[in-house]
């Protein structure tokens, strides 16, 4: 019956037809929903399980997901057109976080499920084995964890899996090489151990495999040569060791190989050019490969992208770049591409000139030698980026160099060029780093550099440059840094310079000849972080304008003949890390704000002639944290400075009324005083005895500490050493301190030395840096046996060296307690070469002699087993005894030489990089001629962040932040460099790492 038709008839019947005719239409209805999900009615109540488990839905996308719509007609749900079954469920970045149900897996017709880029949780549900006719499955981008479900074999249609960038642990299950139609592996950015397994060589029908940043360990297999198929094979930073098989070389379709970052040894096939011609994209920087850099590799003409960077390739490089037409990145920095001086090292330069698509082009630390040929100017326009630095390029930089207009980046530092800068460098107007430190340049600088107008930082420091500061630099309105150390330069400091407000970073003019006195201009630079214009002969006095640059946090005017006293406007300088103003004539108090700066951490008054009385408090309560030599009319201070006591002025009315009171009062006060003395010198006196024994030592005893250590138990050791066993007890019962009770092997040759040393270091030092020493303990034991032990304050954190390399520590030293921790060591050892009576050696600095307390994870060196004290007749090492440990000992001290503080400073050196890559001195990847030192000097300064331990290393919330935290770490590893150069005159004072360590610091608590 039509509907037309019904109405009109019920319009004529009797009330009992009209709801009889009702009831009728509701259950039709009924049975059309019933319908509707029919056979389906599984994949209906999977849906809705899926959506339960959804705690958060930003975009509201499952709102849609309710009984008012026809579940086909969800969002993000696709069905077939036959069965009406659920085939496709599709919710990529949607924001959605919760876990994936396991009712997933009774969508039998699924074909393809897209959750990528979302926060699912939890493990990966096994059920999702059941779905036969799954042929795509994109889990990437989420939060899974647990390990990849076995039952992913029952996917037996599965040809794209993507997993990648997950939470994922444990190894690849065997299972997987049943997945036969495989096509696409994406498993990258997990926590897979167990290696590549080689029965992945199976699926033969592999196009794509991407593992990059899972810590697999163990070889390529070579039965990934069985992958005939593969275009892309992606296994960077996988911890992999050995060769690259030799059947990778013969997948002839491969067009992107990644195996950055691992251990990988041998040298590549002289023929890889002519096997793997497809390449598009070649990556084996950070590798330990060997050999020359294959001549073929110009055969790979769909070339775009070469980056062979820090690995061993050696001899000529003598690739013909010129049937490379598609190349647009290059990088080989960090290799050994050694040079004989002959009149073709540098012939490939010219073979360049036919990449126009070239972008990048990164020689730096490649040991060339030559002259720069004139050619350089032949190459693209789209040249962005040149880095030649730090090899043995001589002779001066050819004016040609201006035609590379498309330049940004320009590093040509560490080098030997000599002559005049070519003025045809300011021609490069997109320039926005330029680096030409460290060469021979001589002349004056460019007047045309205000040309390059975008410039951001400019390095022309440690030259021979002459002349004025040219003003028209002051066109250079973005430039936020800028070194001009170590040259010639003479004449006034421009006022357009100082009127740069965009001089937020640097301004270094310090070891020139500039005169005059400072601009009042000065004050324009109130963003401004470091201001160094130390060891000029600028004169006058030091200008209150310099109270308005409020963001410095180190200003350097000493060595200079600056007069006066020093203006009461640097008090607005309230986080000022870093000032030093010796070596003038200044004159005066010391003014009273200078002692109550917060974030002083350094503060040098030397020479000049300051008088009056040195104030206790502030930066002048730690002595290792101020210097005031050569004023010699100051008084007072803290008792280490020795300086004489300040005399007490008293006006006449004073005197008269202490006369009066002597005259009158006095007979009165005597007759009261011995009355008191008589009746309280017995409780006074032993008073005093206990008191004066309180301020000693703690003596302990043999007994004592055999109980406290139960019998100097193994169960209670808690370290053991090559002269000592360390154990942490409770030495007192109505005390629940822990110390740590270090017994002496004295039957170990040199623990006797050894003790001796300790002591006599203990003696002479007391410092917040330096482990604090409760008692020692010289006795018998009880078979009449010298015992000797020392029992220091227990440091509840462990070592440096346990939150490097103990599993133990689930958490990991952050960048910046890494960075508080080694300027807490630098301070320790300027106090002990520089501030101490006698000048004490360490002689034994690493990572498991400095221990961390609970309070603010302060450093505290320790174990001065080895030490040294210098201009004395006291613990004169043999040259044959033992001297530091082997990988942070000097090298000289292994040819005999005497302990010095220049040996401490190069073991300072490896602790830090140590403790900035994570890597042991000894670490297995240190081999051939590999050192940590080297380690971390190829890697400056591009590809500093590739070395830094990964837990160091946290990503800030914007671009500008991350460069400022690329920088200090680009910073900190120089010093780390600097200080453990095999030269010792060459290495960085500890004094000059005090400061840097601090300013890198203040930088990073400002982000």
């Amino acid at each position: 019956m039509k509907a037309p038709q019904a109405l009109s008839y019920l319009s004529s019947s009797s009330p009992i037809s009209i709801l009889f005719y009702g009831l009728a239409i509701i259950c039709l209805a009924s049975a059309t929903v019933s319908a509707s999900h029919g056979s389906n009615e599984t994949d209906y109540l999977a849906l809705l399980s899926f959506k339960s488990k959804i705690t958060q839905d930003p975009y509201k996308v499952l709102t849609s997901w309710n009984h008012s719509f026809y579940f086909c007609d969800w969002n993000g749900i696709s069905c077939g057109k036959r069965h009406k079954r659920v085939t496709v469920l599709q919710l990529d970045s949607q924001g959605l976080e919760g876990s994936l149900p396991p009712h997933v897996g009774n969508l039998n017709f699924l074909r393809k499920l897209a959750l990528w880029n979302n926060s699912f949780q939890e493990t990966i549900p096994h059920e999702l084995g059941r779905l036969s006719r799954l042929f795509r499955l994109y889990l990437h981008d989420n939060k899974f964890s647990g390990v990849i479900p076995t039952n992913l074999s029952g996917c037996s249609n599965l040809e794209d899996l993507s997993l990648a960038r997950n939470k994922l642990a444990g190894s690849i299950p065997k299972e997987m090489s049943l997945l036969s139609k495989l096509t696409s592996l994406l498993i990258d950015g997990n926590k897979l151990t167990g290696g590549i397994p080689p029965f992945l060589g199976n699926i033969t029908s592999m196009e794509v495999f991407t593992a990059r940043g899972n810590p697999f360990g163990g070889n390529i297999p070579d039965t990934l040569g069985h992958w005939k198929s593969l275009t892309v094979f992606y296994c960077g930073n996988c911890n992999l060791y050995g060769s690259i098989p030799h059947s990778i070389f013969n997948l002839s379709l491969l067009l992107n190989i990644s195996l950055a970052g691992n251990h990988l040894t041998g040298s590549l096939p002289l023929e890889i050019g002519v096997m793997l011609l497809n390449l598009e994209w070649l990556q084996l920087r950070n590798n330990k490969l060997t050999g020359v850099l294959p001549p073929s590799i110009s055969n790979c003409s769909k070339l775009g992208f070469l980056e062979m960077s820090y690995n061993n390739f050696s001899g000529k490089l003598t690739i013909d770049f010129s049937k490379l037409r598609d190349i647009n990145r290059i990088y080989l920095n960090g290799n050994n591409f050694h040079g004989r001086g002959e009149a073709d090292d540098l012939r490939f330069i010219d073979s360049l000139k036919n990449c126009t698509r070239l972008v990048t082009l990164q020689l730096a630390n490649c040991n060339l030698i030559g002259v720069l040929p004139i050619s350089i100017g032949n190459l693209s326009d789209q040249l962005s980026i040149l880095a030649l630095g730090n090899n043995r390029l001589f002779g001066s930089l050819p004016s040609s160099i201006g035609s590379l207009v498309g330049l940004t980046i320009l590093d040509l530092g560490l080098n030997r060029f000599k002559r005049d800068i070519p003025t045809t460098i300011c021609k490069l107007q997109k320039l926005r780093y330029l680096s030409l430190f460290s060469n021979q340049f001589s002349g004056p600088i460019p007047d045309a550099i205000g040309n390059l107008t975008l410039l951001n930082k400019l390095y022309l420091n440690s030259n021979k440059l002459e002349g004025h500061i040219p003003s028209s630099i002051g066109n250079c309105r973005e430039l936020n840094g800028l070194s001009l150390e170590e040259n010639r330069l003479t004449g006034e400091i421009p006022k357009q310079l100082l009127q740069l407000s965009s001089l937020t970073n640097f301004l270094l003019l310090s070891y020139n000849s500039l005169c005059g006195s400072i601009p009042s201009e000065i004050k324009d630079l109130k963003l401004l972080s470091e201001l160094d214009l130390s060891h000029n002969n600028l004169s006058g006095t030091i200008t209150s304008s310099l109270g308005e640059c409020i963001s410095l946090t180190l200003l350097n005017l000493s060595g200079n003949i600056f007069q006066g006293i020093i203006p009461s406007s640097l008090s607005s300088l309230g986080g000022l890390g870093v000032l030093d103003i010796s070596q003038n004539n200044l004159s005066g108090r010391i003014l009273q704000f200078l002692d109550k700066w917060k974030s002083l951490e350094y503060l040098n008054l030397s020479f000049n002639d300051f008088e009056g009385e040195v104030p206790v408090v502030g930066v002048f309560a730690n002595a290792s944290a101020f210097s005031v030599l050569g004023n010699n009319r100051l008084c007072g201070g803290l008792v280490t400075l020795e300086l004489p006591k300040c005399k007490e002025t008293r006006s006449k009315r004073k005197r008269f009324l202490f006369f009066i009171l002597v005259i009158v009062i006095a007979p009165t006060l005597l007759i009261v005083l011995c009355c008191v003395y008589l009746l309280c010198k017995k409780k006074r006196n032993s008073q005093q005895s206990q008191s004066s024994g309180s301020e000693r030592l703690m003596k302990v005893s043999y007994n004592q500490l055999l109980k406290a250590t139960d019998g100097f138990s193994v169960a209670k050791m808690i370290g053991e050493g090559g002269f000592s066993s360390v154990y942490k007890r409770i030495l007192d019962s109505d005390d629940d301190k822990c110390v740590a009770i270090k017994v002496l092997h004295l039957q170990t040759r040199g623990a006797q030395k050894s003790f001796i040393a300790e002591c006599e270091a203990w003696w002479n030092i007391r410092h917040r840096n330096l482990l604090k020493i409760i008692t020692s303990c010289s006795s018998v034991d009880f078979q009449g046996n010298d015992f000797k032990a020392l029992v220091y304050k227990f440091m509840l954190n462990g070592s440096v060296n346990d939150w490097l390399h103990s599993n133990a520590n689930t958490s990991k030293l952050n960048l910046l307690q890494r960075i508080n921790i080694l300027r807490d060591v630098a301070v320790a050892l300027d106090y002990l070469h520089n501030r101490c009576q006698t000048t004490i050696v360490h002689g034994d600095l690493k990572p498991s002699n400095i221990l961390l307390d609970d309070d603010d994870m302060v450093a505290h060196v320790g174990d001065f087993g080895l030490s040294r004290l210098l201009g004395t007749n006291l613990n004169q090492n043999s040259s044959t005894g033992v001297k530091g440990t082997i990988g942070y000992a000097p090298p000289e001290y292994g040819l005999g030489s005497e302990m010095t503080s220049i040996g401490d400073v190069y073991s300072f050196g490896i602790v830090l990089i140590e403790v900035m890559t994570g890597k042991r001195p000894t670490d297995d990847m240190l081999k051939e001629g590999l050192s940590l030192h080297k380690f971390a000097y190829m890697a400056l300064p591009d590809h500093v962040i590739d070395v830094i331990d990964d837990d160091a290393i946290v990503l800030q919330s914007t671009e500008a932040n991350a460069r400022k935290v690329e920088e200090c770490l680009v910073a900190t590893i120089k010093i780390g460099v600097s200080c453990s150069v095999d030269s010792p005159p060459q290495q960085m004072k500890i004094e000059i790492v005090v400061n840097e360590l601090q300013r890198i610091l203040n930088v990073l608590q400002n982000i």
